[in-house]
């Protein structure tokens, strides 16, 4: 087995200096270091419990696949905050059937992230 110390999402944007305006300014990431210098310098930023590497340059938006899920403590707030700060909102917070609030937003590359709430009364939340 492979002891894991840490972990980060790699992203490489179209566009670094928009996506860490994104990342850094509207959705307001705290950053955990920054690396190298010019447009494609690296920033990494705190995702709770690990983070999200923001650094190089793609030519095309990474796959359709990738999506980020990031968990907040209120979902109502997060939207308020969010579309206050510029960010367009893909779907508003709606509870879903499997109990979990969660509103959709997107990356200036089209990644997906869920922003998430899970409720107290949520099994997530349950310790035996």
């Amino acid at each position: 087995m492979v002891h894991v110390l840490s972990s980060r999402t790699l992203l490489r944007p179209t566009d670094p200096e928009r996506s860490r305006a994104f990342y850094g300014e509207r959705l307001g990431l705290p950053v955990y270091r920054e690396f190298g210098t010019g447009p494609e310098r690296g920033t990494v930023y705190f995702l709770g419990g690990g983070f999200l590497e923001v650094s190089g340059r793609a030519e095309r938006p990474p796959a359709p696949g990738l999506q980020l899920w990031l968990q907040v403590a209120d979902a109502a707030a997060a939207h308020e905050e969010l579309a206050a700060r510029g960010v367009a909102i893909a779907r508003p917070p709606v509870r879903e059937p499997w109990g979990l609030i969660e509103m959709w937003i997107e990356d200036p590359d089209g990644v997906r992230i869920a922003v998430v709430e899970i409720p107290a009364d949520h099994p997530l939340r349950y310790r035996p």
